[in-house]
């Protein structure tokens, strides 16, 4: 986060009354994480904010409390529920914000949106929003631990346009690539910029032993908190590319990587986003957000890092293969170079050397 930014935040978010003081480790280049709150209501369906009052529609729709606080409590798989986060916001009227997972959250299967009272999209903060937010979560494939305190979620703060036009991204992918395959920059005659100013990226299958994890059925409960404690193959199957495809069942959930190795600079930061439904019936990505210098060194010692893709088929069983297109990523700019790049200094482990790793949570395969 650059110092402008830095010396601001503690204007545009706060904690809320009786909550602890934004931390140090919330504060990510470009984005802030958050922390839950203190209870989590179980609800029997999720809801879009609406005219009526957030509260009135948790009365209505809430089934029983849990505590977060000390142990934490278990959310139990295939059940929804709604947290107060910590934080909350003053923006003023040009400034406006965007929500995503954390990394950790998509790769434990657990889908996650904000809902901002009064606003009627998920996952947006609007320009002068003042308030407290709240966060939707839906454990899918296991039960999930969670504490109060636990950061599942962040926001990019963003005044004005920052996605990079095509013609912006293809000036700075001469000037620094941003994608590397078999340790060399892809040239960029061979890179698919699409007309929203995003490039087109694959899946890789090829060269990787296992190919990929998909979750078991059956599986104790993840604990969110616990670094590095989870053995993988008690929640993870391995899968198989022998021929550089693969077929995936429908409703189950898999980690892959990308065939490209992918690098931010210092001033950009980059989506992760779907590509056309029309080639195919899946649902990838609950995170996809690549703070300023994923995957870059100072000295171009990395050649860039492969984003980690999270994949649910639909409807029929349905086969994938290696350098088949599979999610775009769009850059856009921040307001300066941050201070620290993603990964830079930090005393618990990043994904900045990923590979096909699973969540932090697990130990290392």
């Amino acid at each position: 986060m650059d110092r402008d930014l830095r010396a601001g935040l503690g204007t545009l978010v706060k904690a809320r009354a009786g909550s602890p003081a934004v931390d140090e480790r919330q504060i990510q280049p470009a984005s802030l994480d958050l922390r839950l709150g203190a209870t989590a209501y179980r609800i029997r369906a999720g809801f879009l904010p609406s005219a009526a009052p957030l509260e009135e529609r948790l009365e209505e729709l809430a089934t029983s409390t849990l505590s977060l606080e000390n142990g934490g409590a278990v959310l139990e798989r295939g059940l929804v529920y709604l947290v107060p986060l910590e934080e909350e916001f003053a923006l003023p009227d040009d400034v406006h914000g965007r929500f995503n997972p954390r990394s950790s959250t998509g790769r434990c299967d657990i889908f996650t949106r904000i809902l901002c009272p009064g606003h009627q999209r998920f996952d947006e903060l609007p320009a002068g929003y003042r308030g407290t937010v709240w966060l939707e979560i839906a454990p899918l494939s296991f039960p999930i631990r969670l504490r109060r305190g636990d950061r599942m979620s962040q926001v990019r703060l963003q005044r004005g346009r920052a996605a990079l036009s095509r013609a912006e991204l293809e000036l700075a992918y001469r000037e620094t690539p941003l994608c590397f395959r078999n340790g060399a920059p892809v040239r960029d005659k061979e890179v698919r910029f699409d007309g929203d100013g995003g490039i087109e990226l694959s899946l890789g299958l090829a060269d990787r032993e296992p190919a990929g994890w998909r979750a078991s059925q059956h599986s104790d409960v993840v604990d969110f908190s616990a670094d590095g404690q989870h053995d993988p193959r008690d929640f993870f199957d391995p899968v198989h590319a022998h021929a550089g495809h693969c077929i995936l069942e429908p409703g189950s959930f898999y980690i892959f990587a990308s065939q490209e190795r992918i690098s931010v600079p210092p001033h950009l930061v980059a989506e992760m986003l779907p590509v056309d439904v029309g080639i195919g019936e899946l649902r990838n990505n609950y995170a996809g957000f690549f703070d300023s210098g994923f995957g870059w060194s100072t000295d171009h010692s990395q050649l860039g890092t492969p984003a980690v893709l999270e994949v649910r088929a639909h409807d029929v069983p349905f086969l994938v293969e290696d350098g088949q297109v599979f999610f775009r990523l769009r850059f856009s700019r921040t307001t300066g170079r941050p201070e620290r790049i993603y990964g830079e200094g930090r005393e618990v482990r990043s994904y900045r050397n990923q590979d096909l790793t699973l969540g932090r949570m697990f130990r290392s395969q």
